[in-house]
């Protein structure tokens, strides 16, 4: 996919999660295979404000690229004025957080809050638009809640506006994250608009990719829940798209652990072991997942403080597992 002078060479990304895509697992996610990478989004008015750790967010690096920055926000000029601010991080785009549905996001006008007034939504993409030289994307969900699903009139007012790209989330707000995700209007949507589409919702592996990609047309799939604790799956996914008979073997154990080490270690030397180190307890958490004595093993995870703390835990999970015939794929 060509985004503005970008190529996405490859069609599995890695979808925005706040508290989650910091640049450490940008980074293993994108030497996973990830073709693009986003950061978690970042608050309009805080980069308006000058905050230090909001600055921290939008940290990029050559490892991850093609990466955008995402904001959030409601107001237009406010919105043209951070992502202006941000061009200094030389992100490849900028992303609009129009899907976000947790309370304190959309109750205050904010994510997916946007898509109750797709006119407000089109002035947002065409004031960023105005104030940045790199492509703007938006990323929106089917709608507010069963009765207002109008992510194709959004996706077309946004696009009228100057978006480079829509991503589409099928499921509305009041769904958060449960129940099925309508792909039918993944379709629609590309079918409505002439910018490339990203379909997002229940892609879980490589068939679930391969099936997504063939059934709504879109031009790449954005994998979010699924990769945590499994950055691996770009890596099927990508495998599977370019040779339909490809099934790749789930990560052998010992490649699981070391890559465990090698995302918290890149975390502590980014943001200090105190910090890294907390941090890392719930993608330890995750990693573990499908383990022999799992359970036992997370709730070490939750406790942990130092490297030295993961070092050990990682090598009783090995001394369980290593005779274990057939492991569980991670989540």
């Amino acid at each position: 996919m060509q985004l503005g002078r970008v190529t996405i060479r490859d069609r599995a990304v890695l979808a925005p999660m706040a508290g989650v895509t910091d640049l450490a697992y940008r980074r293993i996610c994108a030497d996973m295979g990830a073709a693009y990478t986003i950061t978690e989004m970042v608050s309009s008015k805080a980069v308006e404000f000058g905050d230090k750790k909001t600055q921290e967010l939008c940290v990029l690096d050559d490892k991850t690229r093609p990466a955008a920055i995402q904001l959030f926000g409601n107001e237009p000029h406010t919105m043209a004025f951070a992502a202006k601010k941000l061009l200094e991080h030389r992100p490849d785009a900028v992303d609009i957080n129009m899907g976000c549905p947790v309370p304190k996001i959309a109750g205050q006008g904010s994510g997916s809050a946007l898509m109750r007034n797709p006119k407000l939504c089109g002035k947002i993409v065409a004031a960023v638009k105005s104030a940045v030289n790199v492509p703007v994307t938006v990323k929106i969900r089917s709608g507010w809640d069963d009765d207002s699903v109008n992510a194709v009139e959004v996706a077309c007012i946004c696009a009228d506006a100057g978006a480079a790209a829509i991503c589409v989330h099928g499921r509305t707000k009041t769904q958060m994250y449960a129940g099925k995700a309508d792909w039918d209007l993944i379709r629609q949507v590309k079918r409505a608009v002439s910018v490339p589409v990203i379909g997002n919702g229940d892609v879980t592996d490589a068939g679930s990719a391969v099936k997504m990609l063939e059934e709504t047309g879109c031009d790449l799939v954005m994998i979010g829940r699924r990769a945590l604790g499994n950055p691996w799956i770009f890596r099927e996914i990508n495998g599977a798209l370019a040779e339909k008979t490809c099934i790749l073997p789930p990560p052998s154990l010992e490649e699981r652990l070391l890559l465990v080490r090698k995302h918290i270690g890149l975390l502590c030397s980014l943001k200090g072991e105190n910090r890294g180190m907390r941090e890392a307890r719930k993608h330890v958490a995750w990693y573990l997942h499908g383990m022999k004595n799992a359970a036992g093993f997370r709730k070490r995870a939750g406790e942990l403080c130092t490297l030295q703390d993961l070092d050990a835990l990682l090598m009783d999970v090995y001394e369980t597992n290593r005779n274990t015939e057939s492991m569980e794929k991670p989540i």
